[in-house]
């Protein structure tokens, strides 16, 4: 697989409350995350950190998983043990009172894809059928569609959009949503934070997506893209490519 994360703290925060990464296990599996932290005084990026930190060291400790309600088992569980975390250290220190993190986690098989999630960053998949997201954004304004009281076209233009119904660390307990979905080779992922699809429509990431040669040079134009149209937000994004691994002897 080929893979890139990229964060970038955009033209108008003083610092980036995001974080993430892409991770291995023990087995060559491969974790992607992204985080994007809120809440008191510099603390979103505490919440996003630990939320990163937590997952890893827990990926690296794990055994291969190869069946995806192993997968969702063990996201769940692990996901419970950083709410704890966050909410315990929210409750403790003052400075970070309030504070907690929207989460977007994938973890690729060879053949199937676990992707789960909470609050408003989302994951879509390009593969044979098109490009579509597939996580429902756990917030006010998707709500509001879902319902059918505003439009999507209202939803960009909604004063309260930047409300979450859902975040991690923010309650004692809080449900994930999770999913499994075949992948196959050629198959595309990304990963990201509002401060990108605030900024480009699902379309334009489609074109991008669809037509990046690699991971990196993607990622980067889609930054540069929604840092050119204001970068009011930090910005973070993994791109993954499901590639066949290249043999021994080939180039």
């Amino acid at each position: 697989m080929e893979e890139k994360f990229l964060t970038d703290q955009g033209k108008i925060r003083t610092h980036n409350e995001d974080a993430g990464g892409v991770f291995y296990n023990g087995s060559g599996q491969l974790l992607a995350i992204v985080a994007d932290g809120m809440g008191g005084h510099k603390a979103g990026d505490v919440a996003s950190q630990m939320a990163t930190t937590i997952i890893q060291q827990k990926w690296q400790d794990s055994p291969e998983l190869t069946l995806p309600e192993d997968t969702e088992a063990w996201l769940a569980e692990s996901l419970q043990e950083v709410n704890n975390a966050i909410f315990e250290k929210a409750d403790s220190k003052e400075e970070c009172r309030g504070m907690g993190t929207t989460v977007v986690i994938a973890v690729c098989a060879k053949d199937f894809v676990t992707v789960t999630h909470i609050g408003d960053s989302r994951c879509y998949i390009l593969n044979e059928s098109g490009f579509k997201q597939i996580t429902e954004d756990h917030s006010l304004v998707n709500e509001l569609v879902r319902s059918g009281q505003i439009s999507r076209d209202d939803a960009e233009q909604h004063p309260r959009k930047n409300v979450l119904l859902k975040a991690l660390g923010t309650e004692e307990n809080v449900v994930a949503d999770v999913q499994s979905i075949g992948w196959e080779t050629g198959d595309r992922l990304l990963l990201c934070s509002d401060g990108l699809t605030n900024k480009v429509t699902d379309e334009e990431l489609h074109n991008y997506v669809v037509a990046g040669t690699d991971a990196e040079s993607t990622g980067k134009e889609l930054i540069y893209l929604a840092n050119e149209r204001g970068g009011e937000d930090n910005i973070t994004l993994i791109i993954i490519h499901h590639e066949l691994p290249v043999k021994e002897g080939e180039s």
